[in-house]
């Protein structure tokens, strides 16, 4: 016997926006190989944001993570070589998009040994650069709790340094296995 599917409330739905901004931003990172977080981690909000309010969050040094958190989406492994051109790139794209306030994310490069701290603090300062009134915020990974990587993106003077610890203490060890809750 056949069960009859039930309606989903309307705040479950939600608009997908394939139009000229989501289109052309698509176009733009794909010819500059950047990489957002909005298509990494499946978000689901990636047509409001690209759609509608002409938005993203750049996700920097590329788009494999060393790690392996249980929540996320984003391709894990041995990640290549770092685009240094990279920097540039975010920030044409910035003043291209022309974004009052920029959202720079990454994923964690354990195998770096600053953790990407000097690619991020480029980036900050390619925006300040082409896009001077722009406010940068960085929601970079933890570093590996390295004090002086931390100086070394702090020196570039982010407007905002923000960072997901994703869940509560409790459940940080079985989900974010490499990351410590206190760091």
């Amino acid at each position: 016997m056949a069960s009859k599917q039930r309606e989903k409330h309307p705040w479950l739905k939600i608009k997908i926006n394939t139009n000229d901004n989501y289109r052309g931003i698509k176009k733009m990172l794909k010819a500059r190989k950047l990489h957002t977080v909005c298509e990494e981690a499946r978000c689901p909000n990636i047509h409001e944001c690209w759609g509608a309010r002409k938005t993203a969050t750049f996700m920097i040094l590329g788009d494999i993570c060393t790690r392996s958190c249980k929540f996320c989406a984003v391709k894990t492994g041995l990640p290549t070589e770092l685009d240094l051109q990279e920097p540039e790139n975010v920030a044409e794209s910035v003043k291209e998009m022309g974004l009052h306030h920029a959202v720079i994310t990454s994923v964690a490069r354990d195998d770096l040994k600053d953790g990407g701290a000097q690619i991020f603090a480029d980036t900050i300062k390619a925006i300040r650069r082409l896009s001077p009134i722009t406010t940068v915020e960085v929601l970079p990974s933890d570093l590996m709790g390295d004090i002086n990587s931390l100086q070394l993106l702090m020196d570039a003077r982010p407007d905002i340094l923000n960072h997901n610890i994703e869940t509560v203490r409790r459940l940080s060890d079985s989900v974010r296995a490499k990351a410590k809750y206190v760091r």
